[in-house]
Order: C-alpha cells, then sequence, then structure tokens
C-alpha cells in the first residue's frame, strides 16, 4: 500500500477518535442542555460501533513493516482501553474515562504514525522530484 493511502488512514482514524472524544465529553453536556439527547448520549451501542470502527483501522495502519514497537503498543492500549470502555470493566463509572484515554492512546498513535510515514515519503528518492 502507497505511502499516502497510509497516511490517509491514520487522518481518518484521528477524525473517528476525535468523534469517540466528542460523544464522550461534549453530548453528556449538550444533553443536559437539550435532554432530548439524552437518549443519544446514553446508548451503549455507540460504543461497541466505535470500537468496531476502531480496531480494524488500527490494524491496517500498525500492522505494515517498520512500524515501531512502541506505537504499535500504544495502539493496542488504545484499543484495549476502548473496549473496557464499552464493556463497562471494571465497572460502568469508569466508562467515560476508559474510553477517552483509549481514543487519546489511539489519536496520539495515529498521528505520530501519520507524520513518521510523511517524512519517510519526503525522504523517498521519488518524492523528492515532485
Amino acid at each position: 500500500m502507497a505511502l499516502a493511502a497510509h497516511r490517509r488512514i491514520d487522518v481518518a482514524a484521528c477524525g473517528l477518535s476525535a468523534a469517540c472524544l466528542a460523544h464522550c465529553l461534549a453530548l453528556p453536556v449538550a444533553a443536559s442542555l437539550l435532554p432530548m439527547l439524552g437518549p443519544v448520549a446514553d446508548a451503549e451501542w455507540i460504543h461497541w460501533l466505535f470500537v468496531v470502527s476502531a480496531a480494524p483501522l488500527a490494524i491496517v495502519a500498525f500492522a505494515r513493516r517498520g512500524t515501531s514497537t512502541l506505537l504499535r503498543l500504544l495502539a493496542i492500549a488504545g484499543v484495549l482501553l476502548l473496549i473496557a470502555g464499552a464493556a463497562g470493566v471494571p465497572d460502568h463509572d469508569w466508562e467515560t474515562s476508559l474510553s477517552v484515554a483509549g481514543a487519546l492512546c489511539l489519536a496520539g498513535a495515529h498521528t505520530l504514525n501519520a507524520l513518521k510515514t510523511t517524512r519517510r515519503g519526503r525522504s523517498h528518492p521519488a518524492a523528492a522530484s515532485l
């Protein structure tokens, strides 16, 4: 897969992490101001939707050769935190904290991965002629 495609995957994954953060942090505040948003703020299926969307993106983004072990571990930690948050482990009260931590881990890993991919593309001889 071309470097540009890998970078697009990382950028899309960062967008997904931002949506997850907005859901976890902004939606409860909005629901308190607009009670009709309450059912959307409390919908458990949305957390699993984020997990099911984030995990494949992370696999594709971090499975390629040359990805550092540290970035892979950060992405794995992010996915595991999202799963724990969605499952309500260890307790439902931890849901938001775990989900936010997972989204931040994934966003950080994808951002660093995208920057690394961009630098790698610039150092490639074919990219220098563009």
